[in-house]
């Protein structure tokens, strides 16, 4: 090497971060490792995130600890994440409700849901359903959007902005159904508990939280935003096969961290997860909630333009919808 390449090569080096070169070198070093699940405990982002833990802290040979920063949609634990440094030591349980649904229906983000974030891996995917009580005279989603057209018809969401929220007016536009009128609550909980009681018709919502209720026959789904039917419930028909199928999609769990991360931690991380995913107690906890595997690895690039091409087409939805969240 010449005096001048010498130089160049000193000069690189000092002006690369020194935890950059140590991450490279071995990570992690120093524990714990925190998973941080932006929704509170009980709910599926908890859960898988509590999967996931022990066999990443297994993989790592450190501790991996859940951490729960919720609120405001799950925008608080996310823009804290995008905030904390890019050392591997603090990781994100990604949500499509934030990354997608919010970023098209909110007028102002806190963080850029693609630049401020190193999106290493989808998780799992979470079909919607439309659901209405037992007893509802509605027994297809065809006589459900026919009375739509003609009478209130009143379904409920977690909020407005929400992925619920844009599948209930998509269903609207498409089925030119003028009376579906909109019914937001602050979460699902208080939502089910109207619907319920009849003073909602229907309710869009993740069918992981209504496996039970499902099979225990107190609700009726009249359609599952799956491709294909779900195996472990053939009855429900697809939004496709019942003439909607841009009513095809979910909400996805990923697994991010911030910006920048150094590439020897994210190949080990994008390399990790399809393993662990494949584990029987993951596999078979999953399979319960009816939440879905990607059936090939959904990772780095290919996980980021999923993202980007999903945030563009529910864009355009909340722009045919109106709808908007200013705060």
């Amino acid at each position: 090497m010449n005096r001048r390449e010498f130089l160049a090569a000193s000069a690189a080096l000092a002006s690369t971060p020194a935890w950059v070169g140590a991450q490279q070198a071995a990570w992690p070093t120093r524990g714990p490792v925190k998973l941080v699940a932006q929704f509170p405990p009980g709910g599926l982002v908890d859960t898988v995130s509590r999967l996931m833990a022990p066999h990443l802290s297994q993989a790592l040979g450190q501790s991996v600890l859940v951490e729960n920063r919720a609120g405001a949609g799950g925008l608080i634990g996310t823009d804290h994440v995008s905030k904390q440094p890019a050392d591997g030591y603090t990781l994100l349980v990604s949500h499509a409700s934030v990354h997608i649904y919010a970023a098209a229906t909110r007028k102002v983000m806190p963080f850029d849901p693609v630049g401020d974030f190193t999106h290493m891996a989808m998780l799992v995917e979470a079909p919607m359903v439309l659901l209405v009580r037992a007893q509802s005279p509605f027994q297809t989603l065809a006589q459900y959007v026919a009375a739509a057209k003609t009478r209130p018809v009143r379904y409920g969401t977690s909020g407005i902005g929400s992925a619920n929220h844009l599948f209930g007016e998509l269903l609207k536009i498409e089925g030119q159904a003028p009376q579906h009128d909109h019914v937001p609550y602050q979460g699902s909980a208080p939502a089910m508990q109207d619907l319920l009681g009849g003073s909602i018709d229907g309710l869009f919502d993740p069918v992981t939280t209504n496996v039970a209720q499902l099979k225990g026959g107190s609700l009726r789904a009249l359609a599952v935003s799956t491709p294909q039917r779900l195996p472990a419930l053939p009855g429900i028909p697809t939004f496709a096969e019942s003439g909607f199928p841009s009513l095809t999609g979910s909400q996805w769990l990923g697994l991010s961290a911030p910006r920048s991360m150094p590439a020897p931690i994210v190949q080990r991380l994008t390399a990790l997860v399809p393993e662990i995913l494949r584990k029987p107690d993951i596999a078979s906890r999953l399979d319960e909630l009816q939440t879905l595997p990607p059936k090939s690895p959904v990772i780095g690039d290919e996980f980021v333009k999923v993202i980007r091409s999903q945030i563009d087409t529910w864009t355009q939805v909340a722009r045919r919808a109106k709808v908007e969240v200013i705060v």
